[in-house]
């Protein structure tokens, strides 16, 4: 650990070699423009309405299918990379969810656009999760929190991608072109296929597990992670991923709203002030990166998640007005903690399972965790029946946050674990690396 310190927060890319400089930079770039598409999606309803003449309960029934398609297929494809490796199978979800992000520019009704976005979920729920176990299995454990939160920075980026394309490059177009436009543009991510070699790109550890099991003539199964000794962590897991999304999710789909409503701001005001929030996050995810490999995954977790409800009750309640210039500086400290809370995930998914299931649980728990943020975002509303958006935002998010630090008290620390097989697999052991 003194070459870490002595490297600072980018010694690892430093001592890394060609192989997984290549898989690093390809799995961010794969997330960044596979974040960029989930929250285009979302910036594109005003003009959706429009083009395709589809009301508002509409256009949420179309996000909310392409969640819950997102948790199957990522449930699927993180059992395919257990079957038939993380490389190959990172191919694929990238062509898939490029490909139906294009087609999505020629849906001429609500129909054609609610089949598309479910087609195109399958594979936007695999990619994450593959990617990240893809490389937190090639990356030294001193050093995978740094690696896989840096790879989860690319969220805030594919953010503000996504607010740059779906508000001044559609805009300039006519209303029915333009959001086609922004979709079409979702075939750049398919060259980045090129980058992957799917023959060697698979780590040592994973192919030891796949010849191992060849040998004995076994196969995993999809629902393995739910056999006795893997179910405390895959629920307790998921009950990590559903509070620490579901949190996010009840504050940050609602503040353009909120800012319109509670604070007085314009559509364009409030789109800026949300480009703020998204920088914010981007440095959160870095400081997040360095952070848990210093003091853990869980006390990283509730750093962040108790700086996101300090932050955002600061955001929401505190007496600024219509004050640009605060709700600016408020809003990049929020984004920080709100984006950061989720770095650890990469790192404290791909240590918790072992190697045999670590697709199939990685990619189950962050996506059923994605599926039920919905939930969170179907109440806020309901809530704000009787109370204001804000105290609405504030109480949901709240209720995500103690979800997650109630699986924070539960499951092991793991910083610095070796990846067990599951003939070494203890679900309370703590096995450092040499």
């Amino acid at each position: 650990m003194a070459g870490d310190r002595a490297g600072g927060m980018f010694g690892w890319y430093r001592e890394a070699d060609r192989k997984t400089r290549r898989v690093f930079w390809t799995c961010s770039a794969g997330w960044a423009l596979d974040s960029a598409d989930a929250m285009l999606y979302q910036y594109l309803i005003p003009l959706l309405t429009i083009g395709l003449g589809i009301t508002l309960v509409e256009a949420g029934t179309i996000a909310s299918a392409n969640f819950f398609a997102a948790a199957i297929g990522g449930w699927l494809g993180g059992w395919l990379c257990d079957r038939f490796g993380r490389a190959r199978i990172l191919q694929i979800t990238i062509v898939w969810f490029s490909f139906f992000t294009f087609a999505c520019g020629f849906a001429q009704n609500y129909e054609q656009m609610l089949v598309l976005r479910v087609l195109q979920g399958v594979g936007f729920g695999a990619e994450w999760a593959v990617g990240a176990v893809l490389l937190g299995e090639i990356i030294k454990p001193q050093h995978r929190g740094k690696a896989l939160g840096t790879v989860h920075s690319g969220a805030a980026i594919g953010s503000g991608m996504a607010a740059l394309i779906a508000g001044p490059l559609a805009a300039s177009m006519d209303p029915d072109i333009g959001w086609r436009v922004a979709f079409m543009l979702g075939i750049l991510p398919a060259g980045l296929i090129f980058f992957i070699r799917k023959g060697t790109d698979d780590s040592e550890l994973f192919k030891a597990a796949r010849a191992k099991a060849k040998a004995e003539g076994t196969q995993t199964s999809m629902l393995a992670i739910f056999q006795p000794r893997i179910l405390r962590i895959t629920v307790l897991a998921s009950l990590l991923a559903v509070g620490a999304q579901g949190a996010g999710y009840a504050v940050a789909s609602y503040l353009t709203t909120f800012l319109g409503q509670e604070r007085g701001l314009g559509m364009s005001v409030a789109g800026y002030l949300v480009l703020v929030n998204s920088a914010g996050g981007f440095f959160g995810f870095l400081t997040n990166a360095w952070v848990s490999d210093k003091i853990g995954r869980r006390n990283a977790f509730r750093v962040f998640g108790a700086g996101f409800v300090v932050t955002s009750s600061l955001y929401l309640f505190g007496p600024w007005g219509s004050n640009i210039a605060i709700l600016a500086v408020l809003g990049f400290i929020y984004g920080f903690h709100q984006f950061g809370l989720y770095a650890s995930f990469g790192p404290y998914f791909t240590e918790l399972f072992p190697t045999e299931l670590r697709g199939t649980g990685q990619a189950f728990a962050y996506n059923f965790g994605r599926a039920c943020s919905a939930i969170f975002v179907m109440v806020v509303p309901m809530v704000a029946l009787h109370f204001p958006l804000s105290s609405a935002m504030a109480m949901v998010a709240i209720c995500g946050i103690a979800c997650a630090m109630i699986a924070t008290l539960m499951l092991p620390e793991t910083a610095g674990r070796a990846l067990q097989s599951l003939d070494e697999f203890d679900p309370g052991e703590r096995k450092l690396a040499e």
